[in-house]
């Protein structure tokens, strides 16, 4: 009998969800279809991760400047690490990390998305008798912090107009 009831209420919050015109967003079309990625290390986690975001995104990557509707030049990617706090031995308590991407978007006419810097930051406590369990969890928060950077750029992308029109 409470199986009954449980398949009963998923079917009834279904249906509330269905005619009210609940529905998932679903990815938002780029206005380009090509793209040429213009960076000086194509090797780095975040380009690699940047371009298969972009090929979920139906965009094709293109070889040549001239071949592509759109230049994303990504002019550096650089992380650091800094000492937030410091205990009463001297010993560190906390770090900051950051992670920054310059780039730009344009095609020959004109700028999509004018030179800019995108900054991410995120702090972390740290104890030197974890030394190893704290190196992973700062390389998870790099990753985290490439990933929702690849996500910020794709957002851009997606909102960006040429300046011509």
């Amino acid at each position: 009998m409470r199986i009954y009831l449980q398949l009963f209420a998923l079917l009834m919050v279904t249906l509330l969800l269905s005619a009210c015109g609940f529905h998932l967003r679903g990815q938002v079309p780029m206005p380009f279809e090509t793209i040429y990625l213009q960076t000086t290390n194509p090797n780095t986690p975040f380009i690699r991760e940047l371009r298969r975001n972009l090929e979920a995104r139906h965009v094709k990557l293109m070889n040549a400047v001239d071949q592509a509707e759109l230049v994303l030049e990504i002019v550096s990617e650089f992380s650091e690490k800094q000492v937030l706090s410091l205990g009463g031995d001297g010993r560190v308590n906390e770090f900051r990390l950051f992670y920054r991407v310059s780039l730009r978007a344009y095609d020959p006419q004109k700028d999509w998305i004018p030179a800019e810097e995108i900054a991410l930051r995120s702090d972390y406590s740290y104890d030197d008798t974890k030394v190893l369990a704290k190196e992973a969890e700062e390389s998870l928060l790099y990753q985290s912090m490439r990933s929702d950077m690849v996500q910020q750029i794709m957002r851009r992308l997606s909102r960006a107009k040429s300046q011509a029109n």
